[in-house]
Parts: C-alpha cells; structure tokens; sequence
C-alpha cells in the first residue's frame, strides 16, 4: 500500500460535485478515523461511517478528537474541517477551503477593491436584511440609518411577540451580566452568529477581513455575513430564551439559536447569499473539470502555467 506522501492528488473531474455532497457535516463528542475511503465517527452508541467523498465542510465539535488518517483522506477528497463550538456557534480554527478554486476569493477581493461595486454590494447586504426596502441610490450614511431605525422596529416586535418588557441596547464587553435578560441574549447570539458565519466564510475561501459594511477588522466580512440573519434569526431566538427565564441566559440563547439555525437550514443558505452577494457562478469551477492555474501577463492576460517564456512570445 502506498503511503499519503506518494498518492497523487486527485483532479477536479475525479471529485464529487460540490453539488452532490452533503455540505455540512456536523461531529461531537466522538472519535474520527479512516476506514479506506471512508471516516468513521466512533462514540457511545457505536461506529457510523461516512463516506468522504460526499463531505463538502466537517463541523467537528466539542469532545472530538481526529486522527491523522482521517485528515489526510479528507484533504484528499477536497473537504473543508472546521473546528466549531457546539452546533457551530463557535469558530476556532480551519483547515483548507473547500474549493480548489480561487474565484469566489477573486470576486470578493475584486469588489471590495472598487469603492463603487463596494457600496453596491453593501446595497445588496441591506436589501436582503430588510426586504421590501429599496437601498438603491442610497449613501452609506443613509444605510445606517435605515439599519438604526429597523432594529430598533425589531426590537419592538419581538417583545411585543414575546412578552418581554424591553427598554433599549446596552452592551457593556466587560460585564456581560450587567444588560437584562433580553440585551444579554442578543449579545449571546452575536457572538454565535460570528462563529457561524466565520465557520462558512473559511469554508469556501473567502477572506475574513475584507468586509462590504465592516470594515478594520480580521473578521469585517463575517460581521457583514452573521447580520445578514439579525432580525430573522438571532434576535427572535434572543427573545425566546429571555421568554423562559432570566437565568443562564447565554446557554439558553445558544441552545434556541441552534435549534433555529438547523431547522432553517441557515449554513447552506451563507453559502447561497455570499455566492449571490459577490455575484459568483461556481458552475464554471466544476465544469471545467481540472485545475485552472495560471501566470499572469499583462493586460490581464492569463497564461498557461508550467511552461518557460523566456524564448517564446506569449502572444
């Protein structure tokens, strides 16, 4: 049997369609190892096998362990592993990016690098976060007073929805116990939505830093992406958790957040928005069915790479 070291990579065309597979995968509390092509997941309740090749992003949470094997089989069939809190509200590191490609990495740094297309996918951030608002047209200074006014609007709703008596934000980083029971849900899920979004954005290649709203941090874009899902998903599950009680408020909002997060199918829908947002088509990546490197020449001119220049025209 030959070792990892010597098995050639396999090509685009010899992997599972991103298409195909089953996205995300999510692990806890259990033992990960290779069985020939395949990972098993060994825990109290037994050995379940899952065949690599199907795996687009493996979540693994907390109490997993992973053993060399497993990684390399992973690495080979082109997954993603990220390691994540329980249920991936957490982000704590990352492994490759799920895509051989570079373009949706491309995309965003080509319209985060214009300030127009910039402002125009900071436009389209906002429209999808309050729908039936038109942000077209729009200066920065207005998009974040439409945000203000809008969250303020959803803060309203949800207690009114609830039951909850709310006043207003207030947010100390150093005293988390100092808000109500509502404003420290709210803190609690943004911090989970963060990880999420981070899991995602480090899924599929793009650059945490470079973000359409945010902006000065490693994490701007994952800011931008976790409140995509603000009103609709952290605040509402927020206020659930403050329904039930004022005590441990943290693990009950992630406990809601979760259960939101799964039954909406929130991880493929990041993907879906980011793909949208940066107007990125990934069929053309598997349906070229190899690996596209290439030289830069000029005027934008791309090259086949491998090849010496020296003594031929590019032309």
């Amino acid at each position: 049997m030959s070792t990892v070291s010597r098995r050639g990579a396999p090509s685009p065309r010899e992997l599972t369609r991103v298409g195909d597979r089953l996205s995300f995968v999510y692990l806890e509390r259990c033992t990960v190892h290779r069985d020939d092509n395949a990972i098993t997941a060994t825990d109290a309740d037994g050995v379940t096998h899952i065949p690599s090749a199907t795996i687009g992003t493996l979540l693994l949470g907390p109490g997993t362990r992973i053993t060399h094997q497993a990684m390399a089989v992973l690495g080979e069939c082109g997954a993603s592993v990220v390691w994540v809190g329980e249920q991936g509200v957490r982000f704590y590191a990352g492994g490759r990016a799920l895509n051989r490609s570079s373009g949706l990495a491309e995309a965003q740094a080509t319209a985060w690098a214009n300030r127009r297309t910039r402002l125009e996918v900071a436009r389209a951030m906002y429209s999808l976060r309050f729908p039936g608002e038109d942000p077209s047209g729009k200066t920065r200074q207005e998009l974040l007073g439409m945000e203000g006014s809008r969250m303020k609007e959803c803060y309203r709703r949800e207690s009114a929805r609830t039951g909850v008596p709310w006043k207003r934000r207030e947010y100390d980083r150093n005293d988390f116990s100092a808000g109500d029971a509502p404003n420290q849900g709210i803190t609690a899920a943004a911090q989970c939505m963060y990880g999420i979004a981070h899991a995602v954005v480090a899924a599929i290649g793009c650059s945490p830093a470079l973000g359409f709203v945010h902006s000065g941090n490693e994490r701007s874009f994952v800011m931008d992406i976790a409140d995509l899902y603000k009103t609709d998903v952290a605040i509402p599950a927020a206020f659930d958790a403050a329904a039930e009680g004022e005590e441990d408020m943290a693990s009950r909002t992630r406990r809601a957040l979760r259960d939101r997060i799964n039954e909406t199918g929130l991880l493929d829908r990041c993907v879906r928005d980011i793909q949208r947002l940066l107007r990125y088509d990934d069929s053309r990546d598997e349906a070229d069915g190899q690996d596209n490197m290439t030289l830069q020449s000029d005027g934008g001119l791309h090259v086949t790479s491998g090849r010496n220049y020296g003594d031929e025209p590019i032309w």
